[in-house]
C-alpha cells in the first residue's frame, strides 16, 4: 500500500518536472546552440568523426593520456559507461510501452539536439575546469556555475540533485532492470541480485577516475560491439518487418491517437514527453553529469572535447537505443500497453528473433550494461559529495553500495518515476548556466574555427570573441 501511494507521489512530481517548460527548455538549449553554430553536428560530420572516431582507430587520442593524465577517448568510454545503461534496452522498452512507436522518433530528436548541448556544456566544463590538489584536472557544472556564472547557490543545487541522481540513474533503476532480467531468464531471485551488485558497487567506489577510466576504456568499446552484434543479428532474422516498423515509428510520432500503442489514449503529447525524457535518461545532454570527466581529460582543445561528447550522445541513443528498438519492433513482440515492459519485453524480443538464447543474451548485455554504469556514476555522485562536503564521501559510498540491494528488490514504476524525478532536477540549474554561458561557447567555437581554418563563418561579436579566446585553456 504504501509502495503504490509513494509511486502515484513520484509520478504525480515526474509529470510536473517533465512538463512543458522542461521540455522547451531541454530542446529549446539545443536548437538554439544547433542554429548558432550553423548546424555543427551536420555541416561538420566529418570534423568531429575526425576528432573521435578515426582519432581512436589511428591511436592518437589513446596516446595523448599516457603521460599521467586521462585520455580523451578514457574519459568519453566513462561517460559512455554512465550513459550506455538499461537505458538502452530497458528504457527504450518501456518507453515504447508508454509512449508508442512515435516515442522513438522523439529520442531521436531529443538526441540530435541533444548533441549540440552536450558540445556546449563541456566546452564550458573545459574553460573554466582548475587543478586539483593532486595536478589533476577537475570540473563540472559546479564550477562554470560558481566561476562564470557567480552563483554558488546554483552551483550547490547541481551538485546536490547530481548525487540524487546518481542514485536513481546510476544506482536503482539499473539495479532494478538486472534483478528484472536476471530472475526472468535464470530465475536468480531478486535478493541475490542485489547482493551481488552491492559487492560490485563497493569495489567500484574505493578505486578514483584513473581506475574507472582504464575499465570502461577496455569494457565499452567490447560492450557495444558485443551488444550491436546481438542486434544485427535479430534484425537480420526480422528483416521483413523492418519497413513496417520504421512506418509504425513516424506515423505514430504525429498521430494524436499514438500513445501506448493506439490503444490507451495518451497521445501525441505523451510521445514526445516519455521520448524526450527517455532519450535525456540514456545519453544524459542536458545533465552536466558528463562534463566531470570529460573536463578531467589530459586535452587542450575545449572544442574537440565537446566533439566527443557529440560522438557520445551519437553512438548511445542514434546507434544503441534505435538498435533495441528496431529489434523490438519487428520482432512481434510488442503488444503496448497491454504486453509486457521494460526488461522482459526486450528478452522476449531477442527470443522471438534469436530462439531460446536471445534472452540469456538480453539478461547477460544488461548486467554489463549496468555495471557500466555503476562505473561512471560512482565517480560522478563521489565529485558531487566532495563538492558539498568531503568528509561525506565515505557516508555517500556507503550509501551508493546500499542502494544497489534496494534497487534490486524495488517496483518498477517507482524506480523509473524517481529516475526521471532526479534527471530532471539536475538538468535544471545546469541548462539554466549553458544558456547564461552560451556566448562563451560560441566565441570559443568561433576562435577553433579561426584557428584551424574551418570554413567561413560571421563573428558573433568581436569583443566577445577576444574576451572569452583570452580565458580558452588552449590559449594559455
Amino acid at each position: 500500500m504504501l509502495s503504490a501511494a509513494a509511486a502515484q507521489l513520484c509520478d504525480m512530481i515526474r509529470a510536473f518536472v517533465w512538463g512543458p517548460p522542461m521540455l522547451l527548455l531541454l530542446l529549446g538549449t539545443g536548437v538554439y546552440f544547433t542554429a548558432a553554430t550553423r548546424l555543427f553536428q551536420l555541416r561538420h560530420l566529418g570534423l568531429w568523426l575526425r576528432r573521435t572516431l578515426l582519432s581512436c582507430l589511428t591511436g592518437s587520442a589513446r596516446r595523448q593520456g599516457r603521460a599521467g593524465g586521462v585520455s580523451p577517448f578514457a574519459t568519453m568510454c566513462t561517460a559512455l559507461a554512465a550513459a550506455a545503461g538499461t537505458g538502452n534496452i530497458a528504457g527504450v522498452a518501456t518507453a515504447l510501452t508508454i509512449g508508442g512507436p512515435g516515442a522513438v522518433f522523439w529520442m531521436w530528436v531529443s538526441a540530435f539536439f541533444g548533441m549540440m548541448t552536450a558540445f556546449a556544456e563541456n566546452v564550458l566544463g573545459m574553460l573554466y575546469r582548475t587543478r586539483g590538489r593532486d595536478g589533476a584536472w577537475q570540473g563540472g557544472p559546479m564550477l562554470y556555475l560558481k566561476k562564470g556564472l557567480h552563483s554558488p547557490g546554483l552551483a550547490g543545487a547541481f551538485a546536490l540533485c547530481c548525487m540524487l541522481a546518481s542514485f536513481g540513474v546510476g544506482n536503482l533503476s539499473q539495479c532494478n532492470s538486472v534483478a528484472d532480467g536476471m530472475a526472468a531468464v535464470f530465475g536468480v531471485s531478486p535478493q541475490t541480485t542485489g547482493l551481488v551488485m552491492a559487492a560490485l558497487a563497493a569495489a567500484v567506489l574505493l578505486g578514483g577516475l584513473g581506475r574507472i577510466s582504464r575499465v570502461a576504456e577496455t569494457l565499452v568499446p567490447l560492450l557495444s560491439l558485443f551488444y550491436m552484434a546481438g542486434a544485427a543479428a535479430a534484425l537480420w532474422c526480422g528483416r521483413a518487418q523492418l519497413a513496417q516498423a520504421c512506418g509504425e515509428i513516424f506515423a505514430c510520432a504525429f498521430d494524436w491517437r499514438a500513445g501506448a500503442g493506439g490503444a490507451a489514449g495518451y497521445g501525441m503529447a505523451q510521445a514526445i514527453r516519455v521520448g524526450v525524457s527517455r532519450g535525456v535518461f540514456s545519453n544524459e545532454a542536458g545533465m552536466g553529469s558528463s562534463v566531470m570527466v570529460h573536463a578531467a581529460a589530459d586535452a587542450k582543445e575545449p572544442c574537440e572535447q565537446g566533439m566527443w561528447a557529440v560522438f557520445e550522445v551519437f553512438a548511445d541513443t542514434i546507434v544503441m537505443c534505435t538498435a533495441t528498438a528496431l529489434v523490438i519492433l519487428s520482432s512481434g513482440a510488442y503488444c503496448g500497453a497491454a504486453g509486457p515492459t521494460g526488461t522482459p519485453l526486450t528478452a522476449a524480443a531477442f527470443s522471438a528473433a534469436l530462439g531460446p538464447w536471445g534472452g540469456a543474451f538480453v539478461a547477460v548485455s544488461l548486467a554489463l550494461f549496468a555495471f557500466s554504469s555503476l562505473l561512471g556514476w560512482a565517480y560522478y555522485g563521489q565529485r558531487a559529495a566532495a563538492y558539498l562536503c568531503p568528509r561525506a564521501v565515505p557516508l555517500y559510498k556507503a550509501a551508493y553500495a546500499a542502494a544497489a540491494w534496494a534497487g534490486c528488490v524495488m517496483r518498477l514504476d517507482l524506480v523509473w518515476a524517481l529516475s526521471d524525478v532526479f534527471n530532471g532536477l539536475m538538468a535544471l540549474p545546469n541548462l539554466i548556466g549553458v544558456l547564461a554561458l552560451r556566448r562563451a561557447v560560441l566565441a570559443e567555437w568561433q576562435r577553433y574555427r579561426r584557428a584551424n581554418h574551418i570554413g567561413q563563418f560571421r563573428p558573433l561579436s568581436r569583443r566577445h570573441v577576444t574576451q572569452f579566446a583570452q580565458k580558452s585553456p588552449s590559449s594559455r
